[in-house]
């Protein structure tokens, strides 16, 4: 079996910046390689067009085509004829493509499955965000879900609000991401009880970050030892204008608080470990995700959780078993639960082995590569 994923993402020095899309994809890849799954990566929006070799999977690199106002178009175009030759060439069975944006919206290959998994469009985060969307996104993404194939989606909360959103009444098979959790260990639980609390993502409001310094100010009132590392890129923000949100988060910390502090910017992904080791929380408060690797790369290095209650979270996390969900909103509950957590390592240590448990379960990438490989054979044979 020959599968590619089209993506405007992938994390390798050539392809440039990536997000959790691209992480979710090459889990994935390098699940479905270890089956003998060959996989192919379509990288649009690159500098060039050119292909290498990323540890087995081939990774092939588009340049959008550059004409005014017909760029979106003749780009689409141009990743249909890809997609065309290569099946022609019997190069690859299907191909595959997130929501976002709607890359797929004008591409219909002639005889090539085309599958769209959500990991979340930009009218479903908007939802979620309580924000409005641009028109022309919501136009391709509802276009693209209409032309697809087959649906997938990370979570049944996503393919839920998805149909609701955008008026539709679609199917999805439910196949949450995977992370490989024998990369992701526990290596010193000695470091689970240093006082340190751990964000690590984007700073954007959507992720409940305008939140976080009012929770954290109500955990140093408790326990003025605690310490906040935060790791990440810095976005803009969208509803105020404002071109920092780390700016306007330091507005919000107490005199106390802001001491305890540190913001390391982004860093590289193969020190992001290093650093959930060195954490006794981890704490992910946001308002809009689909299905979070990071929760789950934290849930693997058996760290305890305090995140969000909404919707995709109860597909991750069981409540006051393999961490803790709270209404990012309710600021004095949410900083209870860190606070209980924090003083209590027996606890911690408890809710980590169980959010374990849970990864090897339910979410590592054997099991998730193989679910994948079943839809992705019914689909082949049916074509």
């Amino acid at each position: 079996m020959k599968i590619a994923f089209l993506t405007p993402e992938y994390p390798h020095p050539k392809t440039g910046n990536s997000g959790g899309i691209g992480t979710s994809i090459k889990n994935l890849a390098i699940g479905l390689l270890a089956k003998g799954i060959s996989v192919r990566v379509l990288v649009y929006g690159q500098k060039e067009d050119a292909s290498f070799d990323d540890n087995g999977i081939l990774i092939q690199q588009i340049k959008n085509v550059k004409l005014k106002g017909l760029s979106w178009f003749l780009t689409r175009k141009k990743i249909e004829r890809i997609i065309n030759q290569l099946h022609l060439d019997k190069k690859i069975d299907l191909v595959e493509a997130p929501d976002w944006t709607g890359i797929t919206s004008f591409i219909k290959p002639k005889s090539c499955p085309l599958i769209i998994r959500l990991n979340g469009s930009d009218a479903y985060f908007c939802y979620l965000d309580n924000r409005p969307v641009k028109w022309i996104n919501k136009f391709h993404e509802k276009r693209a879900l209409q032309n697809a194939d087959a649906l997938l989606s990370v979570s049944q909360f996503t393919a839920e609000k998805t149909n609701f959103v955008f008026g539709l009444d679609k199917k999805f098979t439910i196949i949450p991401n995977s992370i490989d959790f024998t990369l992701f260990k526990a290596e010193d639980l000695k470091s689970n009880f240093n006082n340190t609390i751990l964000y690590f993502g984007s700073l954007i409001r959507k992720k409940g970050l305008l939140e976080l310094p009012l929770i954290f100010n109500k955990v140093i009132e408790n326990n003025p030892k605690v310490r906040l590392v935060l790791i990440g890129k810095d976005v803009s923000d969208i509803i105020s204008g404002n071109s920092s949100t780390w700016e306007m988060m330091k507005e919000l910390f107490s005199e106390e608080a802001k001491a305890k502090v540190s913001y390391l910017g982004s860093i590289p992904y193969s020190e992001i470990k290093n650093k959930i080791r060195d954490a006794s929380v981890c704490v992910f408060p946001s308002f809009a995700e689909a299905f979070p690797v990071s929760w789950l790369e934290a849930m693997a290095m058996e760290k305890a959780i305090v995140a969000s209650d909404i919707g995709w979270a109860k597909e991750v996390i069981i409540d006051s078993e393999s961490g803790f969900l709270i209404d990012p909103k309710k600021h004095d509950l949410f900083a209870s639960r860190i606070v209980q957590l924090l003083e209590n390592p027996i606890l911690i240590e408890e809710i980590g082995r169980k959010g374990r448990i849970r990864v090897e379960n339910f979410f590592g990438v054997d099991k998730i590569a193989n679910d994948n490989i079943n839809f992705y054979k019914s689909l082949i044979v049916k074509n």
